[in-house]
C-alpha cells in the first residue's frame, strides 16, 4: 500500500532577493528615523526619499503605515517590558513605581513615534496592540503593589495611569525639540500629588473601562 500523502502545510515565504532585502532594510531604517523625529504621521513619501527608493517600492514592502509600525515597534515596546519587570523587582514599591514612570517617559522622549504609539494617537493592531496590552497588565501590578505599601494614594487606578500617559505624551511632543527634559519637571509635580500623604478626596471618579475604551476609539 502507498503511504498516505502528507497533509498540505502553509507555504514557507520565499526569501527576498538581495536587492529587495536591501530596499526593505533601507526603508525600515528611514522609517525608524523619521517616525522618531516627527511621529507616526511622518510622510511615507519622505520615508521613500530618505531610503532612496520609489514610493511604489515602499508600498510593495509596506502596503500600509501600520505595516511599518508592526515591523519597528515591538522591539521598542519590549524595552518597556524590561523596565516594568525591573520596577516590579525593586525592594521598595514606591521606588519601583517611580522608576517605571521615569523609564516609560524617557523612552517616549527619545522617540516621537513611540510617544505617539503609547499615547494611542493612532489605532494599534497586531503585535503593537498585544505589547501595549501586556505592558498595561504589568503596570496594574506595579500600581497595586505601590498602593498596598501605603505609599501611593489608594484611589489611583490603572485608568488614571492612561490619562497620565496622555498628558505627559503631549508635554513630551510639544517640548522635545526645545527643552527635552521638561517632562521630568512635570512628572515631579505629578508624583508629589500621587503620594498617599498628599492625597485628598477627589469628587470625579476615574474613567470606567468602558469609558476608557470609548475614548481610545475616538483617539
Amino acid at each position: 500500500m502507498h503511504e498516505p500523502a502528507p497533509a498540505p502545510t502553509a507555504a514557507t515565504p520565499k526569501p527576498l532577493r538581495a536587492d529587495a532585502a536591501r530596499n526593505r532594510a533601507k526603508l525600515l531604517a528611514a522609517a525608524t528615523e523619521l517616525f522618531g523625529e516627527r511621529g507616526l504621521d511622518a510622510s511615507l513619501e519622505e520615508i521613500a526619499r530618505r531610503a532612496g527608493v520609489s514610493i511604489g517600492t515602499l508600498y510593495n514592502h509596506f502596503p500600509t503605515r501600520e505595516a511599518f509600525w508592526e515591523a519597528i515597534f515591538p522591539a521598542r515596546l519590549a524595552a518597556l517590558d524590561q523596565i516594568t519587570e525591573t520596577a516590579l523587582a525593586a525592594p521598595d514599591p514606591w521606588d519601583g513605581f517611580v522608576a517605571y514612570l521615569e523609564g516609560l517617559f524617557a523612552l517616549q522622549a527619545e522617540d516621537h513615534g513611540l510617544n505617539d504609539a503609547l499615547a494611542r494617537r493612532f489605532r494599534a493592531a497586531g503585535e503593537v496592540e498585544q505589547a501595549c496590552n501586556r505592558g498595561f497588565r504589568l503596570a496594574e501590578l506595579l500600581i497595586q503593589r505601590a498602593r498596598d505599601s501605603g505609599q501611593l494614594r489608594p484611589d489611583f487606578e490603572p485608568e488614571d495611569l492612561v490619562t497620565l500617559i496622555w498628558a505627559m505624551s503631549q508635554v513630551i511632543r510639544e517640548s522635545m525639540a526645545t527643552a527635552p527634559d521638561t517632562w521630568r519637571r512635570c512628572l515631579a509635580f505629578f508624583l508629589d500629588g500621587l503620594r498617599a500623604g498628599a492625597a485628598h478626596p477627589i469628587a470625579v471618579p476615574p474613567l470606567t473601562p468602558g469609558q476608557l475604551s470609548e475614548v481610545m476609539r475616538a483617539r
